[in-house]
């Protein structure tokens, strides 16, 4: 029997899932609030009661990046690792390390100043997809389809001047079906998928009002999903693919804290399930 530990940051369905499937294997699993939890560089792993292993779920990309470096240094397990959540937190890093490692994926510009953007976006010519580098949920993924989106955008990028809108990351429109696909992956198993429908509009986000479909893992996207989870270092994953017209399959994402949810309503596999047996495996390496 293992002691598990579940870091939120706020309690989603997802969290009371993993617990209750940890209970029902018999592992002692608990639930802990990051923002309750105080550590400073004295600190020692008996100072705190962690359990054996912890599961990160903090919604919030950089709480859990942060909390993630403060449990390592104390030489706690966590799930995923501060190297695999600093890189999918982070759609540049991901797009460069999917080229890299030979995976289909759309092409993406960087810029890092308004000018140089819209130069591109003028070059290249619209649309264009403009994301930042760090958010979930679609927030701010805005298709650019002419000259007077972009200064708009733009400008209200410099207004807001926050330290990621001086980052621009501008990605081709994939001429695909209206929908996406979602594949879990538990330490490198493709465990379940689905396929996102947009509701009418251009995102294809659950949490924006997708429709979630049962998708069968074909190999050719198991394959992909496998490449994919190794270019990060592995770990529990939501690796996401579009179907282009010409290309196929393309990954254009990996996150990290993937939410399952919905796509545990369609799937065949007990994914929360799945998961906690990985966190408890990962104990025994």
């Amino acid at each position: 029997m293992a002691k598990i530990c579940i870091v939120f940051d706020r309690l989603r369905t997802e969290e009371k899932m993993l617990k209750k499937e940890g209970l029902e294997l018999g592992h002692d699993t608990f639930l802990l609030d990051a923002k309750t939890t105080k550590i400073n560089t004295d600190s020692k792993k008996n100072d705190f009661d962690f359990g054996d292993v912890i599961l990160q779920r903090c919604i919030s990309y950089f709480r859990g990046l942060h909390f993630t470096a403060c449990l390592e240094f104390l030489d706690v397990p966590v799930i995923n690792t501060f190297q695999v959540a600093s890189k999918c937190g982070n759609k540049l890093i991901i797009s460069l390390l999917l080229k890299k490692h030979g995976i289909p994926t759309p092409k993406t510009y960087f810029s890092f100043s308004s000018d140089v953007a819209l130069e591109t976006l003028e070059k290249v010519g619209y649309p264009l997809v403009l994301k930042p580098v760090v958010g979930s949920w679609g927030r701010g993924v805005i298709p650019i389809k002419d000259k007077d989106t972009a200064d708009s955008i733009i400008e209200m990028r410099e207004l807001t001047d926050g330290t990621h809108d001086r980052i621009y990351y501008l990605q081709e429109l994939i001429k695909r079906p209206p929908r996406d696909i979602r594949t879990i992956m538990v330490g490198g198993q493709a465990v379940a998928s689905m396929y996102r429908t947009s509701s009418g509009g251009f995102k294809t986000n659950i949490a924006t009002g997708a429709d979630p479909k049962l998708c069968e893992i074909t190999k050719e996207m198991e394959d992909l999903c496998i490449k994919a989870s190794d270019a990060v270092g592995g770990g529990i994953l939501g690796i996401d693919l579009m179907e282009d017209e010409k290309r196929g399959l393309v990954v254009h994402e990996i996150n990290n804290t993937v939410e399952f949810k919905a796509l545990s309503k369609v799937a065949k596999k007990n994914i929360p399930k799945e998961i906690i047996e990985f966190t408890v495996n990962s104990l025994r390496k």
